[in-house]
């Protein structure tokens, strides 16, 4: 039996006016997900247990079976494993994103989502302007990057920047012990980038520049039992992002770089798709991420958050289901999204997503119902955190 798990990161939403007041997972085109749901079993789900952030860090936790209540130690030291920075046992991982910041307001958590090239330099500035021994900034993907600190602070409250978009910075600055350390280094990273020729170049461009680091999702080294020792089975996770594949090193899965996986809605998901159904040809489990919903939802479009989830239906739902039919082989299959990412607060929310699974071989499928936030009246019927481990041991 194969198992496989396809994740719209951030593709639940709130209904938008710009649609006629139905969400992008209602106005988009979703032949795929929809039969998936009429062949199978439909639910809405909790994918973030109560006090927990609705993160992708905690959600992407409870979609591969784990709890976060009993393993999350912060989004930045899972990161680190998926970028391949070992952690010592007093290290603290501090999430590094590359922002633009003006009149004191949250502009842009990406810097209008900077390229690798353009990311690179600022992070070997900052590492020679303010790296020392002990603290150690590491390049990332885009706006996404890691700071590394020996006995560094990890129990300051930090706040994600995507969160607070539009928002003026003060009340979301890290408080609490050890607070000073990060704010100090986010202070003194303006000053290294404002006249970078990076910047410089960025600004004749017409692009966004980057003001000033900041820092979030700090964190010890977080520790997984396997998916052998879980579940009894191998797989492999496919991402264009660290921290979900430092899930899947953390729990010994397979974790391949797709050549032209961005994050964004241009990603290489015929890549994607290849990579996971080759892995299935001798592996158990595959789990494919995408990114693009969520960083939609982030920006606030509303359209273009329709047009990556008719992407993800048709170059990767579609195609992995299509696949797994013409191989006649047992299989599981499950499609569902991490959390919500409203456009109208372009944040994450907690609200409940639906899910589908289906097993197959089921032949032709051509009735579709709904799949979207408001399946079975609003009434949640599960836990992601608590079913997924019961259904991945073939339990449901």
């Amino acid at each position: 039996m194969k198992t496989i798990v396809l994740v719209g990161d951030g593709m639940g939403d709130r209904p938008c006016p710009i649609l006629e007041n139905r969400t992008p997972l209602q106005a988009a085109h979703i032949p795929n997900m929809r039969r998936i749901a009429a062949a199978g079993r439909l639910y809405l789900a909790d994918t973030v247990p109560e006090g927990l952030p609705p993160g992708s860090d905690v959600a992407n936790l409870g979609l591969l079976g784990y709890d976060a209540r009993e393993f999350y130690s912060g989004r930045a030291p899972i990161e680190a494993a998926g970028a391949g920075i070992p952690l010592a046992p007093d290290d603290v991982a501090i999430r590094c994103n590359l922002v633009h910041i003006a009149d004191d307001t949250m502009v842009d958590y990406s810097s209008g989502h900077i390229s690798n090239e353009d990311a690179l330099p600022l992070i070997q500035a900052l590492q020679e302007a303010l790296g020392e021994e002990g603290l150690t900034f590491y390049p990332g993907v885009q706006y996404r990057h890691l700071l590394i600190w020996n006995q560094g602070p990890a129990e300051p409250v930090t706040q994600p920047p995507h969160d607070i978009l539009e928002q003026n910075i003060a009340p979301y600055l890290p408080q609490g012990n050890g607070a000073e350390k990060l704010q100090r280094l986010m202070d003194a990273s303006k000053a290294v980038l404002a006249d970078h020729p990076v910047n410089l170049a960025r600004k004749a461009r017409g692009e966004v520049p980057v003001t000033q680091i900041w820092l979030w999702g700090q964190g010890p080294a977080l520790k997984l039992p396997t998916y052998a020792d879980l579940y009894g089975m191998t797989g492999t996770v496919i991402t264009a992002v660290d921290l979900v594949r430092g899930l899947g090193v953390l729990a010994g899965l397979d974790t391949p770089k797709v050549p032209g996986a961005t994050g964004w809605i241009d990603t290489n998901y015929e890549g994607k798709v290849a990579y996971a159904l080759e892995a299935l040809k001798t592996q158990d489990f595959a789990y494919v991420h995408i990114e693009a919903p969520d960083e939609c939802g982030h920006v606030g479009d509303a359209k273009l958050k329709t047009e990556a989830i008719e992407a993800f239906d048709a170059k990767v739902v579609g195609p992995v289901w299509q696949a797994m039919e013409a191989r006649g082989e047992p299989f599981r299959l499950l499609v569902t999204m991490d959390h919500r990412t409203p456009v109208e607060i372009r944040g994450h929310s907690a609200e409940p997503v639906p899910l589908a699974t289906l097993e197959g071989p089921v032949g032709p499928v051509t009735d579709e119902v709904n799949f979207d936030e408001f399946v079975r009246g609003g009434q949640v019927d599960l836990r992601t955190f608590e079913w997924i481990p019961a259904w991945l041991r073939g339990e449901i």
